[in-house]
């Protein structure tokens, strides 16, 4: 057992992989909530960008949704829902790959597109693009809690003078 830098050195690696796992899981969620238009309208911002070759053909299928009831009690089937996925190969050799609820494949290969542009010398470019669709996003969410706030029920006991 070591102590001091050697354990240092092999925690900050980690640490560095872990947030870019997380940033590019916060793309795929923000390009998975958003519309096909936002979403060519952010690749055409961009200009020129290498081409893509389809490794895969978007295509769509079904997905099983589970529940639990009460979010702790015994899993059960829910239902089906439709994917659409995407994976390309950029002409530099990145590839990209997205999913999405729906069946848009023009989408689900735009998204993959961007996705694999994210991953080299455009990461800011694309995170510039898309900065108008996260905004657009979290005021959504925002106005949805707000909504939801508006008919929360608090319940309280009133307590008797009793013991």
């Amino acid at each position: 057992m070591t102590d001091g830098p050697a354990n240092d050195e092999q925690i900050q690696p980690q640490a560095s992989a872990d947030r870019s796992v997380a940033a590019r899981q916060a793309l795929m969620a923000t390009m998975a909530a958003a519309l096909y238009e936002e979403l060519g309208a952010a690749l055409a911002s961009l200009g020129d960008v290498p081409a893509a070759t389809d490794i895969r053909p978007a295509e769509s299928g079904l997905v099983m949704l589970r529940g639990r009831a009460g979010g702790d009690g015994r899993a059960f089937n829910l239902g089906e829902a439709t994917v659409t996925r995407a994976a390309v190969r950029l002409a530099d050799g990145r590839t990209g790959f997205a999913y999405h609820l729906g069946r848009d494949s023009r989408k689900a290969r735009v998204a993959a597109i961007l996705d694999g542009l994210w991953q080299g010398p455009e990461r800011p470019r694309v995170e510039k693009a898309l900065a108008g669709l996260r905004e657009r996003l979290a005021a959504a969410a925002e106005t949805k809690a707000r909504r939801v706030a508006a008919t929360r029920v608090d319940f309280f006991t009133m307590v008797r003078g009793e013991d």
